[in-house]
């Protein structure tokens, strides 16, 4: 049995038991479950060591809007990914990302926190509204579908 399934708080090290990302592209540090297999909270700290800061933008260093999707997207794997079986057999896909809205840069020395909640269920296909937040102001918001999909061995 997955022992997962209870656990509500996940360190880096945790994580990557789950996502299958790697340096330099898994972006979340710490991961609570507010509701399991229903909600949770993915924090990322931004830091002028980020890969992507040294090119966009040279001077004025901002994180590429589409990398909070992929903040998102790996939040969402996470929450449906904890919750099964065994989490190692299987991926998750995104498919759609939909109503995707960029509010305000996000700079080195900001802490992301990323809202994802699973909005509907229906066989292997997920739906879910991720916002995310610095301090309390909204930065970035999307809905996205996803699949759960065999894992490839290799």
């Amino acid at each position: 049995m997955n022992n997962l399934v209870n656990q509500m708080s996940f360190n880096i090290n945790e994580i990557i038991k789950i996502l299958p990302h790697r340096y330099p592209f898994i972006l979340i540090d710490k991961i609570d479950i507010v509701e399991p297999g229903k909600s949770l909270i993915a924090l990322k700290n931004m830091t002028i060591n980020e890969p992507f800061f040294q090119g966009h933008f040279p001077g004025q260093p901002v994180m590429p809007g589409v990398l909070s999707l992929e903040i998102m997207a790996q939040a969402g794997s996470f929450l449906m990914l904890s919750q099964i079986e065994d989490p190692l057999s299987m991926n998750m896909f995104f498919s759609t990302v939909e109503k995707a809205k960029f509010r305000k840069p996000i700079i080195p020395g900001d802490q992301l926190k990323v809202h994802m909640e699973l909005v509907k269920r229906k066989l292997n296909l997920c739906k879910f509204h991720g916002k995310c937040f610095v301090d309390e102001t909204l930065v970035a918001e999307a809905t996205f579908a996803a699949n759960l999909v065999a894992r490839a061995r290799g």
